[in-house]
């Protein structure tokens, strides 16, 4: 039945069966337990309309595949206004959740696979594409969250795929049926894994001759036989089992990182869409990761967005607001903010199509908004501290504002403005404390840095793209210096 609304995705989470490890302890229905229910909250956001003006046609569109009104996260790109779209949907639901709604990474693996497929069949005489193409469809049609999963574990990083003392470090096909494939391995830090009905997995890295069993891609579902999820830690968690909204700082939002394990699990051969052809296997990844770069123009704009007010907001209540370094700081803040939103639009705008009819953003602009996303949020936070001060991780908790005895000497103590309720001031100071130190951190720091590749990556693609000599000719003519 097709999903329609936040409360519909959240009961189809409860329907799946899986083998799921939080804390060591077994799992049976992720979306209630405590640790996990705020993340799935955050993705049940994508399924609500909201009260923006713009929203329905942001979070909408209609498929090329059936003509039908469907989730933009299914959605493949037919022009840059679809890809511009697609920023502006992040930076929306960027601002209502505070942190990642987890569908990004689905929904750039579809794209990236989208065109890859079409140019494989017509190198190779395969049926990729029409393949992904029904798939697609019926994701579209019953509105599901499918994870994309690239990253493999890697083992030792000094050596190749099928150099590694165990070959299971990256995903491989491990047997060939008739009628499917059988693969083994795992993918690392699978953002929103325990939120998702599906996952597509994709290669790792460019395959050479002689990795041919690395070269896979398929889509199966979360609840498959063989396949275990191990969900991994975040700085504070556990205070979400504390029952303190308080100390959460963002009780309602959040994310989640999983190992997922694939332990012979059997994909039938209308869900595979690469299997051999290691000339392909760079091109998905290629194309994903600029996907996903220019992905970081929206979505960490939008939590930049509620930043940007809670550090206004703590000003405010400390009476620090009319300061001309706090001005002059929050200014920054917003530059680096919208740099960061101008370099997703850029990279959109500048997109153009590929042989399969889907558009590819700018390649280069998307690795320069990721390289940018890999150093701005990390001053926006460090402006946001120097705003909000010390007490920022030094605050009481919940109980002991619930504590008849000494409550009244926090409210009096910890007091910024006399008109402002102190709590008021501390809930602020919690959710910065969240969002630079503590749970929240993971989505906004660590993952601007680590996700969708490293630093490193987006210079190599940066170089590489650069047309160096391109510009020394410039140089010359400008110059007059002749070859």
């Amino acid at each position: 039945m097709k999903i329609d609304s936040p409360e519909e995705y959240l009961e189809s989470l409860r329907r799946l069966e899986r083998d799921v490890y939080v804390l060591g302890e077994p799992c049976e229905c992720t979306v209630d337990h405590p640790l996990l229910r705020p993340s799935a909250n955050a993705v049940a956001e994508t399924y609500d309309m909201g009260r923006e003006p713009e929203a329905e046609g942001l979070l909408t569109c209609r498929s090329h595949l059936t003509g039908k009104t469907i989730s933009r996260f299914t959605h493949i790109h037919r022009g840059t206004d679809d890809l511009v779209d697609k920023v502006l949907m992040q930076r929306l639901l960027g601002r209502r959740t505070a942190t990642c709604f987890q569908r990004c990474v689905g929904m750039d693996g579809f794209n990236a696979l989208y065109s890859v497929t079409f140019e494989c069949d017509e190198a190779h005489g395969t049926d990729y594409h029409s393949r992904l193409q029904d798939y697609l469809a019926w994701v579209q049609e019953e509105n599901l969250v499918v994870e994309g999963a690239m990253t493999d574990v890697k083992g030792d990083r000094s050596l190749r795929p099928g150099e590694q003392v165990d070959p299971d470090m990256f995903l491989r096909v491990v047997d060939r049926t008739s009628d499917g494939i059988v693969v083994r391995g795992a993918k690392a830090h699978q953002t929103g894994a325990l939120n998702s009905h599906e996952i597509l997995v994709m290669p790792t890295t460019a395959m050479r001759e002689g990795e041919e069993q690395f070269a896979v891609s398929f889509a199966v579902p979360a609840d498959a036989e063989g396949i275990t999820f191990v969900l991994g830690r975040q700085p504070s968690d556990t205070r979400k089992l504390e029952g303190s909204p308080l100390d959460v700082g963002n009780p309602n939002y959040g994310s989640q990182e999983a190992l997922v394990i694939f332990e012979d699990v059997f994909i039938p051969s209308e869900r595979v869409f690469m299997c051999g052809e290691t000339d392909q296997s760079g091109k998905v990844v290629e194309r994903f990761a600029s996907f996903h770069r220019q992905s970081y123009g929206g979505c960490k704009v939008g939590v930049g967005d509620v930043i940007i007010g809670a550090a206004q907001l703590a000003a405010e209540y400390q009476g620090a607001a009319k300061a001309s370094h706090v001005r002059d700081k929050i200014t920054e803040m917003i530059h680096l903010n919208e740099t960061l939103f101008a370099c997703g639009i850029a990279c959109s705008s500048r997109g153009a199509a590929t042989p399969s009819g889907g558009y590819m953003v700018d390649t280069l602009l998307a690795n320069v908004c990721k390289l940018n996303v890999t150093r701005f949020p990390f001053e926006i936070a460090r402006l946001l501290q120097d705003i909000a001060g010390g007490l920022v991780v030094t605050m009481p908790s919940e109980r002991d504002f619930a504590n008849t005895e000494i409550a009244p000497y926090l409210d009096k103590y910890l007091r910024g403005r006399a008109e402002v309720p102190t709590l008021d001031r501390i809930r602020i100071l919690k959710f910065i404390e969240s969002i630079t130190v503590g749970c929240g951190a993971a989505a906004y720091l660590t993952e601007s840095i680590h996700g969708a590749g490293s630093p490193q990556a987006q210079r190599i693609m940066i170089s590489r793209l650069a047309d160096l000599p391109e510009k020394v000719r410039l140089a010359k003519r400008i110059a007059g210096i002749e070859d």
